[in-house]
């Protein structure tokens, strides 16, 4: 069987993806730090509607955490693999960058643009010797396309993640596995809610920030069958904040 991880699900836009990929027809595995009860609300969710959900915990900055866990997973899989790898774990820092402590910049890169790569790395393992194909998909952020003043740190991680997108999109695309990444605008979460939402909303052409169900649903159409000749993409969600 094949199952789909999703990286940070327990809230947010995470959540939002791990139900839309569930609804999709996907076994998902939710991971999460420390949040279990958040987490589980989510299995919950997902079971009561007729899916199937596991819950992963594991810090995306701990490469000996992610190997533990997902060599766990395996063993208790023999027969299965993740297919669909949806690295959306991310946290901000922000702060001017002349008063930006060491903890604040390295966090951020270790949990978002580090994470990516560990998970990531795990994975191909075993969705390259077979060519049984995947979806890689990178939560990366208006923050990585554009910049964003205030968030050094952040904009770095998200803007590494987009040039990582591009080059493992060529590397592996001959095994049938498409890398591509999301860039949401303002999407209203938890990570926004200490924004001036009033203020934002008038830069934003449509009036409003996004909702995290419809970035899921750009998550589940490149996770899909019919994305299969799209892939090294970077969607901008935002709309129209930036084109």
């Amino acid at each position: 069987m094949k199952y789909a991880l999703v990286t940070g699900a327990s809230r947010g836009i995470g959540k939002a993806v791990a139900l839309r990929l569930s609804a999709a027809g996907w076994p998902v595995v939710i991971n999460y730090l420390s949040n279990t009860a958040a987490a589980q609300a989510v299995a919950d969710e997902i079971t009561a509607n007729g899916g199937v959900a596991e819950l992963l915990p594991f810090d995306t900055s701990k490469p000996e955490a992610i190997e533990g866990a997902l060599e766990q997973w395996e063993q208790a899989h023999p027969e299965d693999y993740i297919a669909v790898l949806v690295n959306n774990a991310g946290i901000r820092r922000d702060g001017a960058l002349f008063m930006m402590s060491d903890d604040d910049w390295h966090s951020v890169l270790d949990t978002t643009l580090n994470g990516y790569f560990y998970v990531t790395r795990r994975l191909l393992k075993h969705m390259m010797p077979r060519k049984r194909g995947g979806r890689i998909i990178n939560m990366a952020s208006l923050s990585g396309v554009k910049g964003l003043p205030g968030q050094s740190n952040y904009s770095a991680a998200k803007a590494a993640l987009i040039g990582a997108t591009k080059a493992l999109a060529q590397e592996v695309a001959a095994r049938s596995i498409t890398v591509n990444a999301i860039a949401p605008g303002f999407i209203e979460t938890d990570m926004t809610k200490d924004l001036a939402q009033d203020e934002l909303k008038k830069q934003i052409p449509t009036g409003r920030f996004g909702r995290p169900e419809e970035v899921a649903a750009l998550a589940a159409f490149l996770a899909s069958d019919e994305a299969a000749y799209i892939t090294g993409e970077v969607i901008n969600i935002n709309g129209g904040l930036y084109t």
